[in-house]
């Protein structure tokens, strides 16, 4: 990747996600990338579908707030395109 290049989180592309938990700890959130969400008026999330690593939870939704995000582990970026970034972004999760 050249210092030009911008790396974006990529729908359908596989992440795993840390983010402040409870008091100590740090949640971990793996799976597939399926967008962001509105959490009330001025707030956003990244809406992540659950994978192998979390049992009986696997394919349920799961919001992370962005201000909780400590850091993002990439597994499968899929190839970003313009075309994707002019489509319409029609679904948000609220």
């Amino acid at each position: 990747m050249s210092k030009t290049e911008e790396l974006k989180l990529v729908e359908e592309s596989h992440y795993k996600i840390t983010s402040i938990g409870a008091r100590d700890n740090a949640l971990e959130t793996e799976g597939i990338f399926k967008g962001y969400a509105n959490i009330g008026i001025e707030e956003a999330g990244l809406l992540m579908e659950l994978g192998e690593t979390h049992g009986s939870d696997k394919g349920k939704l799961r919001i992370v707030p962005l201000h909780a995000i400590l850091s993002i582990d990439i597994y499968d970026h899929k190839d970003f395109t313009k075309e994707e970034e002019k489509k319409d972004t029609n679904h948000y999760y609220s």
